[in-house]
């Protein structure tokens, strides 16, 4: 990836797209496109193809996807499908047809079955049911993968896809309903202390465990896997290599946000999968590891809550 290569960042007002887009301004690249909504909306295939046309980029990052947490997974099922799946076709279609010879999708590790075997490994895929809080999303995912896959292997073109685990860090969405896991918790909590609540209720039974990654870490991994070339997997997981339970997640936030109410559970919102951790043996074998530790990155999000999304 040469500093004067057209590189095109989709997705970059939101967490990944964002920090992907820093981390290219930091390597000293010169051509970074990063269209946001009112420049190109990604569900006008019309438009898509037009500015394909118009700017041809050596490298895409399909980082734009509709997202959000398990309530408004399960909560939004048809717009999460249909929504992520027509991002992905048209942006698919219009780089096609320029032959884009460079291309990494941005899947989830919700791809995997419900009841696989922990750690979750890339072959895992496809190898029983969903969970169904996620399905349609996941199963939006899994067709964007399947996409990149059967593009490189008929046309020989560099389209590659990462899985990544639970990603956190600045630009995130602080929603307070339909956010991810630990947004949500930091900025549920910083309501009950500016109210000065005595209870702070965890979602669920605080019993499922889960993988969390900082989002910078996440943005060096995608680079790095658009530089190697030759024969590399189609798709790798990407992840930190450790999980935790919600409730030790929820404790540790607590006390970097000095809260000293009691922590209870609200069991009529859904845990979800229990336990979710990604094998990144594939990812690890060509160099790549994390920077950032969950205390650490934990700093850093609270931070970016505290300074710009309170």
């Amino acid at each position: 990836m040469n500093k004067s290569d057209n590189i095109l960042v989709l997705g970059s007002r939101g967490m990944v797209g964002s920090a992907i887009f820093r981390e290219l301004q930091c390597l000293g690249h010169k051509t970074i496109l990063h269209p946001v909504r009112e420049e190109l909306d990604l569900l006008r295939q019309k438009d898509v193809e037009e500015y394909f046309e118009k700017h041809r980029p050596d490298y895409v990052f399909l980082a734009a996807a509709k997202v959000g947490g398990i309530v408004a997974n399960n909560t939004f099922r048809a717009d999460f499908i249909f929504q992520n799946l027509q991002i992905q076709q048209n942006v698919f279609n219009a780089a096609f047809k320029v032959k884009t010879p460079n291309l990494l999708f941005l899947g989830s590790s919700c791809i995997y079955p419900k009841d696989a075997p922990q750690p979750l490994k890339e072959e895992y895929l496809l190898s029983s049911s969903l969970e169904s809080t996620n399905e349609p999303y996941a199963i939006a995912k899994i067709a964007g993968l399947k996409t990149a896959e059967s593009i490189r292997k008929q046309y020989g073109l560099h389209w590659i896809s990462v899985m990544p685990t639970n990603l956190y860090g600045i630009n995130d969405n602080y929603d307070l309903v339909n956010s991810h896991v630990i947004p949500g918790l930091i900025a549920r909590m910083g309501q009950a202390i500016k109210n000065d609540e005595k209870e702070f209720k965890i979602w669920g039974t605080g019993t499922p465990r889960r993988e969390f990654l900082y989002v910078d870490d996440m943005a060096r991994a995608c680079i790095f896997i658009m530089q190697k070339k030759g024969d590399i997997p189609d798709f790798m997981n990407v992840g930190s290599g450790e999980d935790i339970s919600i409730l030790e997640l929820a404790k540790l936030i607590a006390e970097k946000m000095k809260y000293l109410g009691t922590l209870t559970f609200d069991s009529s919102k859904p845990d979800g999968t229990m336990r979710k951790l990604l094998e990144t043996s594939r990812i690890k074998s060509l160099g790549w590891k994390p920077e950032i530790s969950l205390s650490e990155g934990l700093d850093r999000a609270i931070a970016d809550y505290e300074a710009n999304h309170q």
